[in-house]
């Protein structure tokens, strides 16, 4: 973790953790695969290298997905995964509903099934483990997170949370389509001011690279938590496709990853001096 407040832009990293212990793999069906395609791999190292460029601070967690989803709110469970202790009663504190849609997908707060595969794990997980996961990583790195902005806007008066992932190439929708290589999504418009995103698409559009806004990726829990616009706290997720900085095999960068993370950087560079306080934009919203 990095905070200096050199800058009034945060970068946090939830899903490219890697610290995987040895009975969490164990305990996969297949963890070579399942570990690829659920972590944002080696995005992480875009991000420190453009917080080095930019002075942005920087928060990245070192636990994985499979271990807990940090984009995921407590409540998207899977509850059928869960059972007490070491017997086989399944912890069931409230059905499935819109709130937990994720997780009858499969990518809930513990993630549980990957198309492709099927579950990912070989036997359900206790409660007390769950719990403990939720004590000693969940609520640790949004205490962490929050407590970073809140610095970050007693120093400059406001902040800019940038919630950084990597996708898959998206398909085209149709034959003449060029899908999207980066997505910004900031809730439709619920946890960033507007100006911000518009901002941000305006610079990939003139650094001529492919953008869409909020689809298929509006952002996740992470932004509803901590977007706080009226507060001074702005939040956006960025999504970069991998095929731009990692080999095709996804193991290890390309050489096109420092003129990402350069590009990256100019995001950063463009969107901190427009979220300092007294732009026309909040004067306006005054």
């Amino acid at each position: 973790m990095s905070d200096g407040l050199s800058s009034p832009v945060l970068i946090a990293v939830p899903h490219a953790g890697r610290d995987y212990p040895p009975d969490l793999l164990a305990s996969m069906r297949n963890p070579d695969f399942s570990t690829l395609r659920l972590e944002d791999r080696l995005v992480d190292l875009l991000a420190r290298d453009v917080a080095r460029q930019t002075g942005a601070s920087l928060l990245i967690a070192s636990a994985p997905r499979a271990m807990i989803d940090l984009n995921r709110a407590i409540e998207d469970m899977d509850w059928s995964m869960v059972i007490e202790g070491g017997s086989d009663t399944a912890v069931r504190p409230a059905p499935h509903s819109a709130a937990n849609r994720r997780a009858r997908g499969g990518l809930g707060l513990i993630p549980r099934r990957l198309n492709g595969m099927g579950e990912i794990w070989r036997d359900c997980i206790s409660y007390s483990e769950l719990q403990r996961r939720i004590a000693e990583v969940h609520e640790p790195y949004h205490i962490a997170l929050q407590s970073t902005l809140d610095r970050i806007r007693r120093r400059w008066g406001s902040t800019l949370l940038i919630d950084l992932h990597s996708m898959p190439p998206l398909r085209p929708r149709r034959p003449a389509d060029r899908p999207a290589h980066y997505v910004l999504g900031d809730r439709f418009g619920a946890s960033c001011n507007g100006m911000l995103s518009a901002t941000a698409m305006r610079y990939f559009g003139q650094v001529n690279v492919r953008a869409a806004h909020n689809r298929p990726y509006a952002g996740g829990y992470v932004l509803d938590r901590h977007g706080a616009p009226s507060l001074g706290i702005h939040a956006m997720q960025i999504e970069v496709c991998r095929s731009l900085y990692l080999e095709n095999d996804y193991l290890a960068p390309s050489e096109q990853a420092g003129e990402i993370a350069g590009l990256l950087a100019g995001l950063v560079r463009t969107l901190a001096e427009e979220v300092l306080p007294n732009r026309d934009w909040q004067q306006a919203a005054e």
